[in-house]
């Protein structure tokens, strides 16, 4: 099968970034003839504002660039990861034009939300959901209100133009995310369930570090700053060590200085991320927004390690309560402080969710099982196109 794999690249590396590599470095592995077309954020910020907005809105030199090279490789179907904003959801209508079905995974809540979270002000907000995001450009949710009056106007235009219906496949990559899209009015029979995988198995580690673990973009929504406030409040220490970096940085690296157990690490790169799962007792992951999946869960049941997750969206829902891990109160410190104790002073149960972490990547996250639910949804999507074109 020849696929094309579509993708904007963000400024900063992110895990849409990984998942993008792996699938295509897995679907090459596995004999499929597949190209890459990559559209970068960053040369966006040499272009005047009225270019932007117009980029955003329908990029014309995206649509023929999308268009010459699927003609150069005539692909059987276009795999979109992110469009946003570089390439625009013209794209979608290059594929159809040159008679390729496409499928589209939903990373984030783009499509329904200006800033992609359904996060304003320190909580989760569906103000947004099932209706035109106006409320979104009103409150200046994504950077400022001028970028989001732009956003609405990109999603208004799309769904004026009918964009979206011709995707003749989404891929959610949990039930929580596809239940929100359902919610929003997008058709069932058309949002495939499929969650991220882990290409290379890193093998399963011995926890033996003596450490608590955190790994992910130092940011509001990422509950950062519920983990440290856990972290002062516990009656059992263990240390705690901090990967990443973010717009909280200079608070992870205060509190550093100021409680003994906190060790702030910087970025690291994807090796050393899982040599630290491998070591850690166990990992956190305190997020407040609706995360779609949780990458970062699944790498620490690939190691063997549990984690303490907040009860919240995606990350809720991959981890389960007393076997792979805990849940917590998303945005309480004291609840989450309080599974640490109990965590640690329980360390039969502890080694019993370390082989039951172990169990669901086995189960669930590697490369041949995902490949197999890939394969199943682009026959889906190329059979809903031959159906609609007849």
């Amino acid at each position: 099968m020849k696929i094309l794999v579509l993708h904007t690249h963000y400024q900063q590396p992110g895990g849409e970034d990984q998942v993008f590599a792996a699938e295509v470095a897995y679907l090459r592995e596995q004999g499929h003839e597949t190209n890459t077309l990559t559209f970068h954020n960053s040369d966006m910020q040499v272009m005047r504002n009225w270019r932007q907005v117009g980029t955003t809105l329908w990029n014309q030199a995206a649509y023929r660039r999308t268009r010459a090279t699927i003609r150069k490789h005539r692909p059987c179907i276009v795999h979109m990861h992110n469009t946003f904003p570089a390439a625009s959801p013209g794209v979608v209508f290059a594929a159809k034009a040159e008679g390729v079905p496409v499928v589209m995974s939903l990373h984030n809540y783009r499509l329904l939300c200006v800033n992609g979270l359904f996060f304003r002000d320190g909580r989760p907000c569906e103000m947004c959901l099932g209706s035109l995001p106006w409320r979104g450009a009103a409150h200046g949710c994504y950077r400022n209100r001028v970028a989001s009056t732009v956003v609405t106007g990109m999603l208004a235009l799309h769904r004026g133009l009918g964009t979206w219906r011709h995707v003749d496949a989404y891929i959610a990559l949990t039930e929580f995310s596809r239940r929100k899209f359902l919610d929003a009015g997008f058709p069932s029979e058309k949002i495939a369930l499929k969650p991220n995988f882990i290409h290379h198995d890193p093998g399963c580690g011995d926890g033996r570090g003596g450490y608590a673990l955190f790994v992910g973009r130092l940011s509001e929504e990422k509950g950062i700053t519920t983990l440290l406030k856990a972290w002062r409040q516990l009656k059992r220490k263990i240390p705690l060590k901090v990967a990443g970096d973010g717009p909280l940085r200079g608070e992870v690296e205060r509190s550093a200085k100021m409680i003994q157990e906190v060790k702030y690490l910087g970025s690291k790169t994807p090796q050393d991320v899982f040599n630290l799962m491998a070591g850690a007792t166990f990992l956190v992951f305190p997020s407040m927004w609706y995360e779609t999946f949780g990458r970062v869960a699944i790498e620490a049941f690939a190691t063997g390690t549990p984690v303490l997750a907040a009860n919240i969206g995606a990350v809720g829902e991959i981890t389960d309560h007393g076997r792979t891990g805990l849940h917590f109160r998303p945005g309480d410190p004291y609840d989450l402080a309080s599974k640490v104790d109990w965590l640690l002073s329980h360390p039969k149960e502890l080694a019993h969710m370390r082989k039951e972490a172990r169990n669901e990547y086995e189960t669930k996250y590697t490369a041949q099982r995902n490949y197999q639910m890939l394969m199943e949804i682009y026959d889906k999507a190329m059979a809903h196109h031959r159906k609609a074109n007849v």
